[in-house]
């Protein structure tokens, strides 16, 4: 029987799973991948998703209990009301250290691309620590578009570690197998019934503390 998600918040119409790199968010893949829904149905938990993770990334993760409330908990999506934080170990260093990525993205099948023909996306960020070939952001998304920060860090010039599918191979400068280096790290909104605020944070799992700290200590290989 496969291991119980850690769940951050438990509520009678939602949970708030710490979803782990290499699990799907969302049942019926065409790959048949385990995944949250499928997981907690194992331990007795109905759930239906009600935002998407990248298969690659981990972190905070909200789903619903029934129908109903799936309908309200994606309405705050629709109105941006749902604050959404991601740590992430980009290549290089962007500057200035704190902005916005405005680029336009294209949604095009499995993958998105930034395009003129696209809808508009912003993400915004900041530098926590700059390292010799790496640093470490705060980004948060503004907009929600397929694969948004990792389209925008890639395009950018600075794709995040581990990126395989953006990156074309420019985020070798430190080992990162089986994700990207992207955590869903917090989590807030107002809840729809008691009108409550909710805000959560999703610790760094061990493979990116450990690539953090490598990330520290790692010399630079090129002028």
């Amino acid at each position: 029987m496969p291991t119980p998600l850690p769940i951050l918040l438990e509520d009678e119409r939602y949970l708030v799973v710490d979803k782990p790199a290499g699990l799907l968010s969302v049942s019926g893949a065409a790959d048949g991948g385990a995944s949250v829904p499928g997981v907690l149905a194992a331990h007795g938990l109905a759930v239906l998703p009600v935002h998407r993770l990248d298969r690659e990334v981990s972190g905070a993760l909200l789903v619903a209990r029934d129908e109903e409330a799936l309908r309200s908990l994606q309405d705050l999506f629709r109105a941006r009301a749902v604050r959404k934080v991601y740590w992430g170990l980009a290549t290089g260093h962007l500057a200035p250290e704190q902005g916005q990525l405005t680029f336009p993205i294209l949604e095009e099948g499995p993958g998105a691309r930034v395009s003129a023909r696209g809808k508009p996306a912003r993400t915004r960020y900041r530098t926590l620590e700059r390292h010799a070939t790496t640093a470490a952001l705060e980004l948060e998304l503004l907009t929600g578009r397929k694969n948004q920060i990792r389209v925008h860090l890639a395009h950018a010039g600075h794709p995040l570690v581990g990126e395989s599918k953006y990156a074309r191979r420019r985020d070798a400068v430190l080992a990162l197998r089986g994700r990207v280096a992207l955590h869903a790290w917090r989590l807030a909104f107002q809840d729809p019934w008691s009108g409550r605020n909710v805000a959560l944070e999703a610790p760094l799992p061990e493979e990116l503390e450990d690539l953090w700290r490598r990330a520290r200590g790692a010399r630079r290989s090129i002028p």
